[in-house]
Protein backbone atom coordinates (compact mmCIF):
# COMPACT_ATOMS: atom_id res chain seq x y z
CA UNK A 1 0.00 0.00 0.00
CA UNK A 2 2.22 2.51 -1.19
CA UNK A 3 2.18 6.11 0.79
CA UNK A 4 3.65 9.26 -0.74
CA UNK A 5 6.89 10.07 1.54
CA UNK A 6 5.36 13.66 2.00
CA UNK A 7 2.47 11.69 3.77
CA UNK A 8 4.42 9.74 5.72
CA UNK A 9 5.96 12.81 7.09
CA UNK A 10 2.83 14.44 7.85
CA UNK A 11 1.45 11.17 9.44
CA UNK A 12 4.85 10.72 11.10
CA UNK A 13 5.36 13.98 12.77
CA UNK A 14 1.61 13.97 14.30
CA UNK A 15 2.01 10.60 15.66
CA UNK A 16 4.87 11.59 17.23
CA UNK A 17 3.23 14.97 18.82
CA UNK A 18 0.19 12.14 19.72
CA UNK A 19 2.69 10.47 21.53
CA UNK A 20 3.97 13.51 23.46
CA UNK A 21 6.77 15.62 22.59
CA UNK A 22 7.94 18.23 24.63
CA UNK A 23 4.79 20.77 25.17
CA UNK A 24 7.63 23.83 25.28
CA UNK A 25 8.76 23.25 22.14
CA UNK A 26 5.41 22.52 20.55
CA UNK A 27 4.10 25.89 22.06
CA UNK A 28 7.14 28.05 21.18
CA UNK A 29 7.03 26.46 17.48
CA UNK A 30 3.33 26.87 17.54
CA UNK A 31 3.58 30.53 18.51
CA UNK A 32 6.56 31.26 16.13
CA UNK A 33 3.54 30.71 13.03
CA UNK A 34 1.58 33.52 14.25
CA UNK A 35 -1.43 32.23 12.56
CA UNK A 36 -4.55 31.85 15.85
CA UNK A 37 -8.06 31.81 15.76
CA UNK A 38 -8.57 31.56 11.95
CA UNK A 39 -12.31 29.99 11.19
CA UNK A 40 -13.64 28.94 8.07
CA UNK A 41 -17.49 29.00 8.56
CA UNK A 42 -19.98 27.06 6.07
CA UNK A 43 -17.83 24.38 4.32
CA UNK A 44 -19.33 21.77 3.55
CA UNK A 45 -18.25 18.40 4.61
CA UNK A 46 -18.08 14.58 3.18
CA UNK A 47 -17.82 12.00 6.44
CA UNK A 48 -16.62 8.53 4.65
CA UNK A 49 -17.01 5.72 6.59
CA UNK A 50 -15.26 2.68 5.88
CA UNK A 51 -16.92 -0.86 6.84
CA UNK A 52 -13.74 -2.71 6.52
CA UNK A 53 -13.83 -6.81 6.49
CA UNK A 54 -16.59 -6.50 3.93
CA UNK A 55 -20.31 -5.97 5.10
CA UNK A 56 -23.16 -8.22 4.49
CA UNK A 57 -25.47 -6.00 3.02
CA UNK A 58 -28.23 -8.41 1.95
CA UNK A 59 -28.90 -8.53 5.95
CA UNK A 60 -27.99 -4.71 6.78
CA UNK A 61 -30.29 -3.84 3.98
CA UNK A 62 -32.20 -6.60 3.32
CA UNK A 63 -34.35 -7.47 0.12
CA UNK A 64 -37.77 -9.19 1.66
CA UNK A 65 -39.55 -8.99 -1.60
CA UNK A 66 -36.96 -11.81 -2.85
CA UNK A 67 -38.03 -14.77 -2.25
CA UNK A 68 -34.42 -16.16 -3.02
CA UNK A 69 -33.17 -14.12 0.23
CA UNK A 70 -35.50 -16.61 2.38
CA UNK A 71 -34.52 -19.81 0.68
CA UNK A 72 -30.79 -19.55 0.83
CA UNK A 73 -31.13 -18.27 4.34
CA UNK A 74 -32.15 -21.02 6.55
CA UNK A 75 -30.51 -19.89 9.40
CA UNK A 76 -29.09 -16.48 9.69
CA UNK A 77 -32.27 -15.03 7.76
CA UNK A 78 -33.79 -12.29 9.56
CA UNK A 79 -36.86 -12.87 11.08
CA UNK A 80 -40.03 -11.23 8.83
CA UNK A 81 -41.88 -9.74 11.82
CA UNK A 82 -38.55 -8.16 12.91
CA UNK A 83 -37.57 -5.95 9.79
CA UNK A 84 -38.11 -2.66 9.40
CA UNK A 85 -40.06 -2.17 6.40
CA UNK A 86 -38.63 0.56 3.86
CA UNK A 87 -40.86 0.33 0.92
CA UNK A 88 -42.56 -2.54 -0.95
CA UNK A 89 -39.37 -4.56 -1.33
CA UNK A 90 -35.98 -3.67 1.08
CA UNK A 91 -36.23 -3.41 4.79
CA UNK A 92 -33.57 -2.57 7.63
CA UNK A 93 -31.77 -5.20 9.97
CA UNK A 94 -33.54 -4.27 13.20
CA UNK A 95 -30.33 -3.19 14.86
CA UNK A 96 -30.94 -0.48 12.17
CA UNK A 97 -33.90 1.05 13.91
CA UNK A 98 -32.05 4.46 14.85
CA UNK A 99 -31.60 5.32 11.04
CA UNK A 100 -35.78 4.53 10.69
CA UNK A 101 -36.54 8.40 11.37
CA UNK A 102 -33.79 9.65 8.89
CA UNK A 103 -35.23 7.52 6.18
CA UNK A 104 -38.45 8.88 7.38
CA UNK A 105 -37.55 12.90 6.92
CA UNK A 106 -35.91 11.92 3.37
CA UNK A 107 -32.41 12.31 4.86
CA UNK A 108 -31.26 8.97 4.31
CA UNK A 109 -31.03 6.91 0.68
CA UNK A 110 -29.73 3.64 -0.06
CA UNK A 111 -27.71 2.20 -2.89
CA UNK A 112 -28.06 -1.71 -2.86
CA UNK A 113 -26.22 -3.97 -5.92
CA UNK A 114 -23.17 -1.25 -5.37
CA UNK A 115 -19.60 -2.11 -5.77
CA UNK A 116 -16.68 -2.65 -7.43
CA UNK A 117 -15.95 -3.84 -10.77
CA UNK A 118 -12.95 -6.06 -10.00
CA UNK A 119 -13.45 -9.89 -9.52
CA UNK A 120 -11.06 -9.77 -6.73
CA UNK A 121 -12.11 -11.44 -3.47
CA UNK A 122 -9.30 -10.36 -1.78
CA UNK A 123 -9.72 -7.84 1.23
CA UNK A 124 -6.58 -6.26 0.79
CA UNK A 125 -6.66 -5.60 -2.89
CA UNK A 126 -10.50 -4.64 -2.56
CA UNK A 127 -10.26 -2.33 -0.49
CA UNK A 128 -7.15 -0.70 -2.10
CA UNK A 129 -8.90 -0.39 -5.70
CA UNK A 130 -12.31 1.12 -3.57
CA UNK A 131 -9.74 3.21 -1.54
CA UNK A 132 -7.75 4.38 -5.11
CA UNK A 133 -10.42 4.67 -7.23
CA UNK A 134 -9.09 2.66 -9.59
CA UNK A 135 -10.20 -0.62 -9.76
CA UNK A 136 -7.94 -3.23 -10.82
CA UNK A 137 -4.99 -0.60 -10.90
CA UNK A 138 -2.36 -1.65 -8.26
CA UNK A 139 0.18 1.45 -9.33
CA UNK A 140 -1.92 4.27 -8.21
CA UNK A 141 -0.06 6.05 -5.97
CA UNK A 142 -2.69 7.79 -4.42
CA UNK A 143 -6.62 7.78 -2.84
CA UNK A 144 -9.55 9.38 -4.49
CA UNK A 145 -10.07 12.07 -1.67
CA UNK A 146 -6.59 13.22 -1.71
CA UNK A 147 -6.59 13.69 -5.80
CA UNK A 148 -9.70 15.50 -5.22
CA UNK A 149 -8.19 18.03 -2.82
CA UNK A 150 -5.64 18.56 -5.10
CA UNK A 151 -7.77 19.11 -7.88
CA UNK A 152 -10.58 21.15 -6.18
CA UNK A 153 -10.18 25.15 -5.64
CA UNK A 154 -9.58 26.79 -1.96
CA UNK A 155 -6.97 23.95 -0.96
CA UNK A 156 -4.02 24.43 1.37
CA UNK A 157 -6.33 27.02 3.27
CA UNK A 158 -6.55 25.10 6.71
CA UNK A 159 -5.10 21.81 8.01
CA UNK A 160 -7.72 20.45 8.87
CA UNK A 161 -9.28 20.10 5.29
CA UNK A 162 -8.98 16.52 5.18
CA UNK A 163 -8.71 14.36 8.34
CA UNK A 164 -8.71 10.84 9.07
CA UNK A 165 -9.26 9.65 12.27
CA UNK A 166 -7.31 6.50 13.35
CA UNK A 167 -3.46 5.84 13.78
CA UNK A 168 -2.46 6.48 10.23
CA UNK A 169 -3.10 7.91 7.07
CA UNK A 170 -5.91 5.54 5.21
CA UNK A 171 -4.75 4.58 1.43
CA UNK A 172 -7.88 6.93 0.61
CA UNK A 173 -6.30 10.18 1.77
CA UNK A 174 -2.96 9.15 0.79
CA UNK A 175 -1.06 11.53 -1.56
CA UNK A 176 0.33 14.78 -2.38
CA UNK A 177 -2.48 16.76 -0.95
CA UNK A 178 -2.40 17.76 3.00
CA UNK A 179 -4.20 15.69 5.44
CA UNK A 180 -3.68 14.97 8.58
CA UNK A 181 -4.31 11.68 11.03
CA UNK A 182 -5.68 12.41 14.40
CA UNK A 183 -5.76 8.93 16.32
CA UNK A 184 -7.50 11.24 19.14
CA UNK A 185 -8.24 14.57 19.23
CA UNK A 186 -8.21 14.91 23.15
CA UNK A 187 -4.24 13.68 22.59
CA UNK A 188 -3.62 15.26 19.52
CA UNK A 189 -0.22 17.53 20.30
CA UNK A 190 -1.16 17.89 23.73
CA UNK A 191 -0.41 15.47 25.89
CA UNK A 192 2.48 15.42 28.44
CA UNK A 193 5.58 13.76 27.31
CA UNK A 194 6.18 10.52 28.92
CA UNK A 195 9.83 10.11 31.44
CA UNK A 196 12.61 9.02 29.24
CA UNK A 197 11.19 9.74 26.12
CA UNK A 198 11.05 13.11 26.15
CA UNK A 199 14.69 14.15 24.79
CA UNK A 200 14.27 11.50 22.17
CA UNK A 201 11.12 12.85 20.54
CA UNK A 202 11.73 16.51 20.52
CA UNK A 203 15.13 15.59 19.00
CA UNK A 204 13.04 13.53 16.09
CA UNK A 205 10.66 16.36 16.02
CA UNK A 206 12.98 19.27 15.39
CA UNK A 207 15.06 16.80 12.86
CA UNK A 208 11.63 17.00 10.62
CA UNK A 209 11.70 20.67 11.34
CA UNK A 210 15.03 20.96 10.50
CA UNK A 211 14.05 19.52 7.06
CA UNK A 212 12.78 22.43 5.84
CA UNK A 213 15.61 23.04 3.34
CA UNK A 214 14.22 20.29 1.40
CA UNK A 215 10.84 21.84 1.24
CA UNK A 216 9.37 18.82 1.10
CA UNK A 217 9.03 17.90 4.86
CA UNK A 218 9.14 22.36 5.85
CA UNK A 219 4.90 21.95 4.59
CA UNK A 220 4.31 18.92 6.97
CA UNK A 221 5.62 20.38 10.12
CA UNK A 222 4.04 23.76 9.45
CA UNK A 223 1.27 21.72 8.79
CA UNK A 224 1.47 20.38 11.83
CA UNK A 225 2.38 23.73 13.83
CA UNK A 226 -0.92 25.55 12.58
CA UNK A 227 -3.12 22.06 13.47
CA UNK A 228 -1.97 22.31 16.91
CA UNK A 229 -2.26 26.33 17.09
CA UNK A 230 -5.90 26.02 15.59
CA UNK A 231 -6.91 23.12 17.70
CA UNK A 232 -5.31 25.32 20.85
CA UNK A 233 -7.75 28.14 19.93
CA UNK A 234 -10.24 26.39 18.86
CA UNK A 235 -10.33 24.07 21.80
CA UNK A 236 -12.67 21.39 19.72
CA UNK A 237 -12.83 18.93 22.62
CA UNK A 238 -14.44 21.25 25.09
CA UNK A 239 -17.92 21.48 22.67
CA UNK A 240 -20.35 19.37 24.25
CA UNK A 241 -22.90 16.79 22.19
CA UNK A 242 -25.80 18.82 21.05
CA UNK A 243 -29.69 18.43 21.17
CA UNK A 244 -29.29 15.57 23.53
CA UNK A 245 -27.13 13.35 21.27
CA UNK A 246 -25.51 10.61 23.78
CA UNK A 247 -22.03 8.54 22.05
CA UNK A 248 -21.36 5.54 23.53
CA UNK A 249 -17.34 4.62 24.46
CA UNK A 250 -16.79 2.51 21.47
CA UNK A 251 -13.73 3.85 18.80
CA UNK A 252 -16.25 4.16 15.78
CA UNK A 253 -19.17 6.78 18.31
CA UNK A 254 -15.38 8.54 19.33
CA UNK A 255 -13.90 9.33 16.01
CA UNK A 256 -17.92 10.60 15.00
CA UNK A 257 -18.39 12.80 18.36
CA UNK A 258 -14.70 14.31 17.40
CA UNK A 259 -15.64 14.71 13.47
CA UNK A 260 -18.58 16.63 14.84
CA UNK A 261 -16.86 18.77 16.79
CA UNK A 262 -14.34 19.45 14.47
CA UNK A 263 -17.05 20.52 12.32
CA UNK A 264 -18.94 22.79 15.00
CA UNK A 265 -15.39 24.56 15.59
CA UNK A 266 -15.50 25.95 12.35
CA UNK A 267 -12.00 24.27 11.18
CA UNK A 268 -12.62 24.11 7.52
CA UNK A 269 -12.89 20.32 7.40
CA UNK A 270 -14.04 19.16 4.05
CA UNK A 271 -13.54 15.45 3.92
CA UNK A 272 -13.42 13.28 6.76
CA UNK A 273 -11.81 9.33 7.31
CA UNK A 274 -12.96 7.17 9.48
CA UNK A 275 -13.12 3.13 9.10
CA UNK A 276 -14.65 -0.04 11.33
CA UNK A 277 -14.08 -3.44 11.42
CA UNK A 278 -15.81 -6.80 11.98
CA UNK A 279 -17.63 -7.42 9.44
CA UNK A 280 -15.91 -10.44 7.44
CA UNK A 281 -18.67 -12.58 9.39
CA UNK A 282 -17.81 -16.18 8.01
CA UNK A 283 -18.53 -18.05 10.81
CA UNK A 284 -21.59 -17.74 13.39
CA UNK A 285 -22.39 -14.48 11.47
CA UNK A 286 -25.92 -14.67 13.51
CA UNK A 287 -29.55 -13.43 12.53
CA UNK A 288 -31.34 -10.04 14.96
CA UNK A 289 -28.67 -11.71 17.39
CA UNK A 290 -24.84 -12.38 17.18
CA UNK A 291 -21.77 -10.98 15.57
CA UNK A 292 -23.33 -9.01 12.76
CA UNK A 293 -26.23 -7.45 15.31
CA UNK A 294 -23.54 -5.98 17.42
CA UNK A 295 -21.62 -4.75 14.65
CA UNK A 296 -24.79 -2.64 13.09
CA UNK A 297 -26.01 -2.17 16.82
CA UNK A 298 -22.59 -0.29 17.40
CA UNK A 299 -22.91 1.33 13.38
CA UNK A 300 -26.51 2.55 13.82
CA UNK A 301 -25.99 3.90 17.60
CA UNK A 302 -22.75 6.11 16.23
CA UNK A 303 -24.83 7.31 13.28
CA UNK A 304 -27.95 8.06 15.17
CA UNK A 305 -25.86 10.03 17.42
CA UNK A 306 -23.95 12.17 14.86
CA UNK A 307 -26.94 12.95 13.25
CA UNK A 308 -28.60 14.23 16.19
CA UNK A 309 -25.42 15.93 17.59
CA UNK A 310 -25.10 18.08 14.18
CA UNK A 311 -28.70 18.55 14.21
CA UNK A 312 -29.54 21.40 11.58
CA UNK A 313 -25.61 21.27 10.17
CA UNK A 314 -26.40 17.85 8.96
CA UNK A 315 -27.60 20.24 5.81
CA UNK A 316 -24.13 21.15 5.41
CA UNK A 317 -22.82 17.48 6.04
CA UNK A 318 -22.98 14.01 3.94
CA UNK A 319 -21.84 10.97 5.43
CA UNK A 320 -21.53 8.15 2.85
CA UNK A 321 -20.41 4.16 4.22
CA UNK A 322 -18.57 2.22 2.14
CA UNK A 323 -17.24 -1.37 1.97
CA UNK A 324 -14.90 -3.59 -0.39
CA UNK A 325 -17.41 -5.99 -1.07
CA UNK A 326 -20.34 -7.80 -0.27
CA UNK A 327 -20.93 -11.68 0.69
CA UNK A 328 -22.51 -14.58 -0.88
CA UNK A 329 -26.11 -14.86 -1.12
CA UNK A 330 -26.40 -18.99 0.29
CA UNK A 331 -25.27 -18.82 4.09
CA UNK A 332 -22.53 -21.06 4.20
CA UNK A 333 -21.91 -24.42 6.13
CA UNK A 334 -20.62 -22.62 9.44
CA UNK A 335 -23.79 -20.08 9.88
CA UNK A 336 -21.49 -17.23 7.98
CA UNK A 337 -21.33 -15.96 4.56
CA UNK A 338 -18.21 -15.79 2.54
CA UNK A 339 -16.52 -12.89 -0.18
CA UNK A 340 -19.12 -12.24 -2.02
CA UNK A 341 -19.36 -9.05 -4.78
CA UNK A 342 -22.24 -6.48 -4.40
CA UNK A 343 -22.85 -4.62 -1.86
CA UNK A 344 -25.16 -1.89 -0.08
CA UNK A 345 -24.21 1.76 1.22
CA UNK A 346 -26.10 4.07 2.82
CA UNK A 347 -25.76 8.01 2.16
CA UNK A 348 -27.27 10.40 5.14
CA UNK A 349 -27.72 14.37 5.30
CA UNK A 350 -26.73 17.05 2.88
CA UNK A 351 -29.62 17.11 0.33
CA UNK A 352 -29.39 14.08 -0.34
CA UNK A 353 -33.28 12.73 -2.18
CA UNK A 354 -32.97 10.24 0.70
CA UNK A 355 -36.22 7.92 1.51
CA UNK A 356 -35.13 6.03 -1.59
CA UNK A 357 -33.28 2.51 -2.35
CA UNK A 358 -31.25 3.53 -5.77
CA UNK A 359 -29.99 1.16 -7.90
CA UNK A 360 -30.97 -1.38 -9.95
CA UNK A 361 -31.94 -4.45 -8.28
CA UNK A 362 -30.75 -7.54 -10.02
CA UNK A 363 -32.43 -10.36 -8.38
CA UNK A 364 -31.17 -13.17 -5.93
CA UNK A 365 -32.53 -16.01 -8.51
CA UNK A 366 -29.17 -18.37 -9.35
CA UNK A 367 -29.09 -17.65 -12.77
CA UNK A 368 -29.15 -13.79 -12.11
CA UNK A 369 -26.05 -13.56 -9.37
CA UNK A 370 -22.16 -13.09 -10.21
CA UNK A 371 -20.59 -16.20 -11.03
CA UNK A 372 -23.65 -18.27 -9.92
CA UNK A 373 -23.11 -17.10 -5.69
CA UNK A 374 -23.13 -13.37 -5.21
CA UNK A 375 -25.35 -10.29 -5.35
CA UNK A 376 -24.59 -8.80 -9.34
CA UNK A 377 -23.11 -5.14 -9.10
CA UNK A 378 -25.25 -2.74 -11.44
CA UNK A 379 -24.06 0.51 -9.76
CA UNK A 380 -20.18 1.30 -9.68
CA UNK A 381 -18.84 2.83 -6.55
CA UNK A 382 -17.46 5.12 -8.31
CA UNK A 383 -20.85 6.61 -10.23
CA UNK A 384 -21.67 6.95 -6.04
CA UNK A 385 -18.68 8.58 -4.85
CA UNK A 386 -19.06 11.11 -8.02
CA UNK A 387 -22.31 12.07 -7.62
CA UNK A 388 -21.43 12.72 -3.86
CA UNK A 389 -18.57 14.82 -4.70
CA UNK A 390 -20.93 17.03 -7.27
CA UNK A 391 -24.07 17.11 -5.69
CA UNK A 392 -23.00 17.74 -2.44
CA UNK A 393 -19.10 19.39 -2.32
CA UNK A 394 -19.63 21.06 -5.76
CA UNK A 395 -19.09 20.55 -9.40
CA UNK A 396 -15.61 19.54 -10.10
CA UNK A 397 -14.44 17.36 -13.09
CA UNK A 398 -14.56 13.71 -11.64
CA UNK A 399 -12.02 12.60 -14.00
CA UNK A 400 -9.32 14.04 -12.51
CA UNK A 401 -10.38 12.05 -9.14
CA UNK A 402 -11.32 8.78 -10.60
CA UNK A 403 -8.99 8.66 -13.83
CA UNK A 404 -10.25 5.98 -16.76
CA UNK A 405 -14.01 5.88 -15.30
CA UNK A 406 -16.53 7.11 -17.89
CA UNK A 407 -19.12 7.98 -15.84
CA UNK A 408 -22.84 6.48 -16.59
CA UNK A 409 -26.02 7.67 -16.30
CA UNK A 410 -26.61 9.56 -13.04
CA UNK A 411 -27.49 7.55 -9.89
CA UNK A 412 -29.68 10.01 -8.93
CA UNK A 413 -28.96 10.69 -5.68
CA UNK A 414 -29.03 14.62 -5.74
CA UNK A 415 -31.74 16.80 -7.61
Amino acid sequence: MPISRRAFMKAGGLALLSLGADPIFLDRAAYALGRSGRRIAGRKTLVCLFQRGAVDGLSMIVPAGDSWYWQERQRIALPKEQLIPLDGMFALHPRLAPLKPLWDQHNMAIVHAVGSPSTTRSHFDAQDYMESGTPDVKATPDGWANRYCAHAEEHANTPFRAVAFGPQLPRTLAGSAPSLAIDDLRTFGLRAAQAGGEQKLTRAFEELYQGAATGLVASSSAESFEAIQMLKSANPTSLPPSNGAVYSRTKLATSLSQIAQLIKADLGLQIAFVDVGGWDTHVNQGSDQGQLASRLDELSGALGAFTTDLGARMRDVVLITMSEFGRTVKENGTSGTDHGHGTAMMVLGGEVKGGQVYGRWPGLAPDQRYEGRDLAVTTDFRSVFSEVIQGHLGPIDVSQVFPGFAQPAKVGLFG
